[in-house]
C-alpha cells in the first residue's frame, strides 16, 4: 500500500481531469462537426439521405456507448489500422457526439415554422441559402440550451473510455485505489471532480433555455 495524502490524491486526480477535459471536448466539438453535416445532408432531400441519417443515429442511441468504445479500440485492429485508447476513444465518442446533436439539431430545425421554408422559396433562395439565411438562424437560437445541455452528457461518458485504458478522471481513481486501497476517499474525490466540471454547464445550459423563454 502507497501512502497518499489527501492532497496527493487530488494533485493526480486533477492531472488526470485534464485529459476527461480534453477527451470531452474534441468529441463534442469532432460530434458538432459530423453531426451538422449528417443533418445538413438529411435536410437536403436526396434519395436515400434521411434513412440513411437515420439508420446512423438509431445505430449509436440504440447501442450502448460501452460497446461502441469495445469495437473501436478492438475493430481497428482487425483492420491493421494501429490504434491507442486515446484514438478509439476519440473516435468512438466523436461518432456518439454527432449522432444525438443531429437527432437535437433536427427538433429544433423542425420547430421552424413550415412558413418560414415556403417565405424563403418564395424569395427564390437555393437550399443552401434558405438553410444560412433563413432557417439555420432561427434553429441555432432554439438549439443552444439542449447542446450545452448535452456536453455534460459528453463528459460523464468519457467515463466509460477507462474501460479500454485511457487514463482519465475515473482511470487514474481506479489506479490510485489500487496503489492506496482507500476507495471510498478515492472515489468521493473524484465525484466531487465530476460534479465541479458538469454543474456549472448544467446552470449554464439552464440560464440560456431561461433567456430564450423570456425572448419568445
Amino acid at each position: 500500500m502507497v501512502d497518499f495524502s489527501l492532497w496527493d490524491i487530488l494533485r493526480n486526480l486533477l492531472l488526470a481531469a485534464r485529459w476527461t477535459v480534453a477527451l470531452s471536448l474534441i468529441a463534442f466539438v469532432g460530434g458538432g462537426l459530423v453531426g451538422g453535416l449528417l443533418l445538413v445532408l438529411r435536410l437536403s432531400g436526396a434519395r436515400g439521405a434521411d434513412r440513411l441519417v437515420g439508420g446512423y443515429v438509431q445505430l449509436f442511441q440504440g447501442t450502448p456507448l460501452l460497446m461502441q468504445l469495445f469495437l473501436a479500440y478492438f475493430g481497428l485492429a482487425l483492420f491493421g489500422v494501429p490504434t491507442s485508447a486515446w484514438v478509439a476513444a476519440t473516435l468512438a465518442l466523436t461518432l456518439y457526439t454527432s449522432a444525438f446533436l443531429t437527432e437535437i439539431w433536427r427538433g429544433c430545425v423542425n420547430a421552424i415554422p413550415r412558413g418560414q421554408w415556403e417565405a424563403a422559396q418564395s424569395l427564390a433562395l437555393s437550399f443552401g441559402e434558405q438553410l444560412r439565411h433563413v432557417v439555420l438562424p432561427q434553429a441555432a437560437r432554439i438549439a443552444v440550451a439542449p447542446t450545452v445541455g448535452f456536453l455534460v452528457q459528453v463528459v460523464k461518458g468519457t467515463a466509460l473510455a477507462s474501460v479500454i485504458g485511457f487514463i482519465e478522471l475515473t482511470k487514474a481513481g481506479t489506479m490510485i485505489t489500487n496503489a492506496t486501497f482507500r476507495p471510498f476517499v478515492v472515489y468521493s474525490c473524484v465525484a466531487l471532480m465530476y460534479f465541479a466540471l458538469c454543474f456549472p454547464i448544467s446552470l449554464y445550459a439552464k440560464s440560456l433555455e431561461r433567456r430564450l423563454h423570456a425572448r419568445a
